[in-house]
């Protein structure tokens, strides 16, 4: 086998597709803690042999739109390729092909959302620098930019007039400093929230399992939970004593009238493990304005959980997992073994 072929087991196991160890080692530790093989594809540097056969077992894409901004630029080339590669074999990948368009699109997110009825911020599309400017003169400021393929809320900005816009034009343009990866640059109405957080509905199997308050008092746009992508001034909400940045909202239930209709548009579009984010307002509008489908958690919730006596959402991921494998698995061949890197 090549050095640079990707790696496979004679068992099956858990073929975890993604392009960034550090967001990884929460979900392999679950698995080995039910001792479910699994084998990890990195995919810059790596090769796909297009004669052979994809191994045997489950294929789980834990691809992100912002892997352009860590690795190499073409990773989502990289993982449409071994994506197909894997639909035409019929191998069962969470969150395949189709799933990770709408992970690198937010004007497809904002479609489908739209398509079922959901409360979203106006939106506009612009493709280049001039004409954000001028797409940006139909809204009233303050207003914000963001990329179409973008994670982590990088490349998120507000702007309070349409001069300060105007301004900055260059930086959206091709090399310039917030240049978007596919050249898309949207620009959406500023959602003001009723209090300084925004809410993350986190769903495992295509169904709720916790959500997060995520404070945003300090003004950050960059929302990822992992400890890995630390939030910048969180942390401050004057009207909650010692808020944390990132703390699970009790009140938010699977009966919550909003998460239903969530359910049903992950199932509609085959999305097994998200993390979709929304803003309540003052005048108790219920804004949806993102679908995480690389979704990460963060450890001080997870630990939170564990200590209410709660499951963590990466044993629970570990355990749809496990129970996915063994129904995409030979029923001859076991799917449980010690894990493989």
């Amino acid at each position: 086998m090549s050095s640079h072929a990707l790696p496979v087991t004679g068992d099956p196991a858990v073929y975890i597709i993604h392009d960034n160890p550090e967001w990884i080692a929460p979900f392999t530790e679950a698995l080995d803690r039910l001792g479910v093989a699994h084998v990890e594809w990195l995919l810059p540097e790596t090769t796909i042999d297009l004669a052979a056969e994809p191994p045997e077992g489950l294929f789980w894409s834990r691809l992100s739109a912002s892997a352009h901004t860590r690795t190499d630029p073409h990773v989502k080339e990289y993982g449409r390729a071994v994506l197909d590669w894997l639909a035409a074999a019929g191998r069962r990948v969470i969150n395949g092909r189709g799933v990770y368009e709408l992970e690198v699109s937010k004007i497809r997110q904002h479609r489908e959302l739209v398509g079922r009825g959901f409360d979203v911020p106006r939106t506009a599309a612009a493709f280049g620098p001039q004409a954000l400017v001028e797409a940006a003169g139909g809204f009233t400021p303050p207003f914000i930019t963001k990329h179409n393929q973008g994670g982590k809320g990088l490349g998120v900005r507000r702007f309070d007039s349409h001069a300060e816009l105007s301004a900055a034009a260059d930086e959206f343009a091709p090399g310039g400093a917030n240049a978007p990866i596919d050249g898309i640059t949207l620009v959406q109405e500023y959602v003001q929230p009723k209090r300084p957080f925004i809410t993350r509905a986190e769903f495992i199997g295509g169904r709720f399992h916790y959500a997060v308050r995520v404070d945003v008092s300090g003004g950050s746009f960059e929302l990822c939970p992992a400890d890995a992508c630390a939030v910048p001034g969180a942390g401050t909400d004057t009207d909650v004593e010692a808020a944390p940045p990132f703390a699970r909202r009790e009140e938010i239930t699977a009966a919550t009238p909003l998460i239903s209709p969530l359910e049903t548009l992950l199932a509609d579009l085959n999305i097994e493990i998200a993390g979709i984010e929304f803003i309540e307002t003052a005048d108790g509008r219920q804004v949806v304005y993102d679908i995480n489908t690389n979704t990460n958690y963060n450890p001080s919730v997870e630990s939170a959980e564990q200590s209410a006596g709660r499951q963590s959402a990466a044993d629970r991921i570990a355990e749809f997992v496990s129970d996915t494998l063994a129904e995409a698995a030979p029923p001859s061949v076991s799917p449980v073994g010690s894990a493989a890197r």
